[in-house]
């Protein structure tokens, strides 16, 4: 009898810039305060690319290198490499080739995924489903975003909230039933009115009229993604715990997409988790979109354990959101 093989999480990497956007500058930008913010959404600061003419990739490729350092891969091994984002550098171009050619990938295909901040959990089960057809034995799936470059810093509403960083994880075949073991996936195309960005794409090309209009930032009716936000997020932990009969102490982690900490407590609410099994990092990063999942596992990854229960939530525009249930396969250092 053959052993199903399953994908599982081998390394991680990541990286934030180094400049930090505290509450207390944003309140000297617009009409704020670090009060407030932490308040309504529990960020005390977040990390924006100030490097010139730098994009997502810049990130994205730190992010791929600290993993290759950590788990000392040869980056010609990587047989695919999956861009999870919502900013890609340019368009056409995916962010993802350029990526893995700067890496050393050169054996790898690569292309972009986007689906909002659920961009890599659904990039998640696209790696497990490569990893699980027997055809590839190294997928990266890294997930960045640079939100700087598409928000306005005279909106307070979406200001205070997003961040720029870099997340990576490798999945690789295992045989002992570690890794992604249950997904449950959603969208809806109600959601395309509340949180996106009006211009540049197809149907509202580049024009003076619309840079004149703002309408290259990202507009967010926060009240509507906010309760459709907590709804489903919580939804989804639900569904996946009671389709594979997991209570909440069989629950070592909840790893948790970083829009808001009302949401997060929200979902662990939900689920009955405990906030000392909830990853949260939100207060140091703000929304980093792709990169909030990943990097969560890079900042908890000493404390995992080889066998450890995670289940993965997301909630992002499209609107587009889920839950993973994922063993983990070896020991944090």
């Amino acid at each position: 009898m053959m052993t199903k093989i399953t994908a599982a999480i081998t390394a991680v990497g990541g990286y934030v810039p180094d400049f930090v956007l505290t509450n207390e500058i944003l309140s000297t930008m617009v009409d704020t305060n670090d009060e407030w913010i932490v308040a309504r959404t529990g960020i005390k600061e977040r990390r924006i690319l100030k490097e010139p003419g730098q994009g997502t990739s810049y990130m994205a490729i730190k992010a791929a290198e600290d993993l290759i350092k950590k788990a000392n891969i040869d980056p010609k091994e990587i047989d695919l490499l999956i861009m999870a984002t919502a900013t890609p550098d340019m368009l056409v171009a995916p962010t993802g080739c350029y990526v893995a050619s700067a890496i050393g990938a050169t054996n790898a295909f690569s292309y972009d995924l986007t689906a909002a901040c659920s961009s890599f959990l659904y990039g998640m089960s696209t790696a497990a489903s490569y990893i699980q057809s027997g055809r590839y034995k190294k997928v990266l799936l890294i997930g960045a975003d640079k939100m700087s470059s598409i928000v306005d810093y005279t909106d307070r509403t979406t200001c205070i909230i997003f961040g720029d960083g870099a997340g990576a994880a490798l999945f690789e075949p295992n045989n002992e039933g570690l890794g992604v073991l249950d997904e449950y996936l959603r969208s809806d195309g109600v959601g395309r009115d509340f949180l996106k960005m009006d211009a540049g794409g197809s149907m509202r090309p580049p024009s003076q009229e619309t840079v004149k209009n703002k309408e290259h930032f990202l507009f967010q009716d926060g009240k509507s993604v906010f309760k459709f936000a907590v709804t489903n997020m919580a939804d989804a932990c639900g569904k996946i715990m009671e389709r594979n009969n997991l209570t909440s102490d069989d629950v070592q982690w909840l790893v948790p997409h970083q829009a808001n900490k009302r949401i997060i407590d929200a979902a662990s609410g939900r689920m009955g988790v405990p906030d000392d099994k909830v990853m949260m990092n939100i207060h140091r990063y703000g929304n980093t979109t792709s990169a909030t999942l990943p990097l969560c596992l890079k900042d908890y990854e000493g404390k995992l354990k080889k066998g450890d229960t995670l289940v993965f939530a997301a909630f992002g525009g499209g609107f587009t959101w889920g839950s993973i249930y994922l063993k983990w396969a070896y020991n944090g250092n």
